[in-house]
């Protein structure tokens, strides 16, 4: 195998991966979304303790990549590739300790909070997670058009969570006795809206993979 044969099959390996632990992620929201709901704590729990697994995969992926920038010291695009791969993967990582932060406020709330939680929060993280289905065919295709969507998907999620947070205080108001309880919802729709961001990160990475350049999709 040539040496450029060999280090295109290292890239497909850590694109894999990337794709790998971007459906960890995904999961780990749509697990902390499901248990928020059904005030599971035990499997609140069980969200908690996986998160090492996340983060031991997105080191690897840091280890591989900076192993073929050692080995391989590549130029222009796959330079790119390999940094963007870096940066991707620690985004990825930071999405899932938001999904721990939402598993993390379920065993606050407990199981018998007695408030009735916010559609919204559901529909946010819907449309965050068809957000990761976009990028990361975006990143696998390096396709900045669908990376550019992204932006356009955040605001919608920003415009949720400003909807939310703002329904929370209003909840303050006349509900003293549970006001920490509601304020946890409040900080589960900004670890949504977070979440989201990441996101919108890793579109921006995609077009600097493309074009060499930072764009700013907010």
């Amino acid at each position: 195998m040539s040496v450029r044969a060999h280090f295109e099959k290292d890239l497909n390996d850590l694109k894999e991966q990337i794709k790998d632990l971007a459906l960890d992620t995904k999961y780990s929201l749509d697990s902390a979304i499901h248990v928020l709901y059904q005030g599971d704590v035990e499997k609140a729990k069980k969200i908690i303790e996986d998160d090492s697994i996340i983060d031991e995969k997105e080191e690897k992926i840091n280890d591989d990549a900076i192993l073929m920038l050692a080995k391989q010291q590549p130029v222009a695009r796959d330079l790119r590739r390999l940094i963007t791969a870096i940066k991707i993967s620690s985004d990825l990582e930071r999405m899932a300790d938001h999904s721990t932060n939402i598993a993390k406020a379920t065993l606050h709330l407990g199981k018998e909070h007695g408030i009735e939680i916010d559609p919204e929060l559901r529909e946010m993280a819907i449309l965050v997670m068809d957000m990761v289905d976009l990028a990361i065919k975006a990143f696998e295709y390096e396709d900045i058009s669908l990376a550019n969507k992204l932006g356009e998907m955040d605001d919608v999620v920003d415009q949720k969570c400003g909807d939310v947070v703002k329904n929370m205080l209003e909840l303050t108001a006349i509900n003293h006795e549970q006001i920490q309880h509601i304020m946890q919802m409040a900080y589960i729709a900004r670890y949504i809206e977070r979440f989201g961001d990441h996101i919108t990160n890793i579109g921006e990475n995609i077009f600097y993979l493309v074009k060499g350049k930072q764009y700013d999709l907010n």
